[in-house]
């Protein structure tokens, strides 16, 4: 008695086919990457934080604790001003330009990411995310070595 197992005829594969393995596993990889992917995104809530960049420079400044920054709003309002009277002014858009610039600066510094979850479903969600990039880069060594 042999060992070995039999071959099926024409080296054909398990369900009849020459292939189609590396496309399952890279379908299966897609699915767990994805989920995982998902779950994680999913547990992380954003929230506003109580400084940005330019308000926290106003705080530490020694100028008190402000509920508003308003003044972040100053270059902008007075650039636009100065356009509107005369829209030849360089200096006047610059200083709108920089206005707007400040302002998405001081709200993308307020951003706050807060995850919030127990270790053990951060831990699933990891192995989630690797089973599924480790099926899709098989996958893909099965594709490469075969062609």
């Amino acid at each position: 008695m042999s060992d070995e197992q039999p071959q099926p005829p024409g080296g054909l594969k398990p369900g009849g086919t020459e292939g189609g393995d590396g496309l399952f596993m890279a379908g299966g990889g897609l699915t767990l990457l994805g989920l995982g992917l998902y779950f994680f995104l999913d547990s992380v809530r954003v929230v506003s934080g109580a400084f940005g960049v330019f308000s926290g420079m106003v705080h530490r400044g020694g100028l008190g604790q402000t509920t508003s920054m308003g003044l972040i709003f100053l270059p902008f309002i007075i650039g636009v001003i100065i356009l509107f009277y005369d829209a030849s002014k360089r200096w006047a858009w610059w200083l709108s330009g920089l206005g707007l610039v400040m302002i998405v600066i001081e709200i993308l510094s307020r951003i706050r990411f807060v995850l919030n979850m127990k270790t053990t479903h951060l831990l699933l969600i990891f192995v989630l995310i690797a089973a599924g990039a480790g099926l899709i880069a098989r996958a893909y060594k099965t594709t490469r070595s075969s062609s």
